[in-house]
């Protein structure tokens, strides 16, 4: 009777309060992770806030949800319909420690870039906690293409619907449906390209369904794209930038986006990252800049236009 009961709780969104015994906890002040400040910046646009200060999403094809307190981070697993019920294993906790790069310490970088960039100094103070996402490959890529001169609410539903559509289904919680994202082979079938656009993806359908086609058939598939995280930024970049929807055309300002092994990608949103202030940029603190940009009000309400006109082009 007890595990039919925990069963029945584990089909909704847990709370904290609601069912402390599923949840697992390690200490992460906020000063190295905030999580309103890095999973609403426009890296990853799969979590919601479904409780007040409780995240949800898709993290290494599981739902998770996560929240904390000022010196822990806590979180909690949902293993669908006939999985276990219980707290999340050491294993899947790592899963978590490498999506948010724990093992950097952001104490000693904001220390560093506050000492070589004035404006970071002064947005620091206010923004703590905010770091690049480790994310799979593939969805940091397509999310990416889904981007292109697009607002973070337009890209967010766009990527849901890519994945409920193409993606595998995980489970339901609440009224909440969760799927994986596609893989390469879901996303490049021949009638992808047009279901794409019934989604309301525009030209950007084309894009999704020629890049998987292309690292399917001409570059070696997913192993292509793991190698990249060890290639040079220079390298990697290149590589990237021959797949269509990737070129930079479509990203005419260089600006820090989500970490494929701690890089950047380039990105036009409607919260236009500011430009690098100094040379020899770090993607991590021009992230830190670019979620303070995003919670200014007056720049929220901008049309994507005329943020573009006001930011310069990158340095050097």
């Amino acid at each position: 009777m007890l595990a039919r009961s925990l069963l029945q709780r584990r089909m909704r969104h847990r709370t904290l309060a609601s069912v402390p015994a599923l949840w697992a906890s390690f200490p992460c002040p906020r000063s190295e992770l905030r999580l309103d400040l890095v999973l609403a910046s426009g890296q990853s646009f799969r979590w919601r806030e479904q409780s007040p200060a409780h995240w949800s999403g898709v993290l290494a094809d599981q739902v998770w949800t996560l929240t904390q307190t000022e010196e822990h981070l806590y979180c909690t697993v949902y293993r669908g319909d006939k999985g276990r019920v219980g707290r999340p294993t050491l294993e899947e906790l790592k899963a978590v420690r490498q999506y948010f790069q724990l093992d950097v310490s952001l104490a000693q970088l904001y220390h560093h870039w506050s000492s070589v960039d004035p404006h970071f100094q002064e947005v620091a103070q206010k923004f703590q906690g905010v770091r690049l996402l480790q994310q799979d490959p593939i969805e940091c890529l397509f999310s990416f293409i889904c981007s292109s001169n697009n607002n973070i609410a337009r890209i967010t539903g766009m990527v849901e619907r890519l994945c409920q559509t193409f993606g595998p289904r995980l489970l339901q919680l609440d009224d909440v449906t969760y799927h994986g994202f596609p893989t390469l082979q879901a996303l490049a079938g021949p009638q992808v390209e047009a279901q794409l656009r019934k989604l309301g993806l525009g030209y950007r359908a084309r894009y999704v369904s020629a890049s998987a086609r292309a690292i399917l058939e001409e570059r070696g598939g997913l192993p292509w794209l793991q190698q990249l995280r060890k290639a040079p930024y220079e390298e990697a970049h290149k590589a990237l930038c021959t797949l269509p929807g990737v070129g930079t055309k479509t990203s005419p300002r260089l600006c820090p986006w989500t970490s494929m092994c701690g890089r950047s990608l380039n990105v036009t949103t409607a919260g236009t990252p500011p430009p690098p202030r100094v040379r020899a940029p770090r993607p991590t603190r021009n992230w830190v800049l670019f979620s303070a940009d995003l919670r200014q009000p007056h720049r929220a309400q901008e049309p994507p236009a005329k943020r573009r006109k006001r930011c310069p082009g990158p340095e050097g």
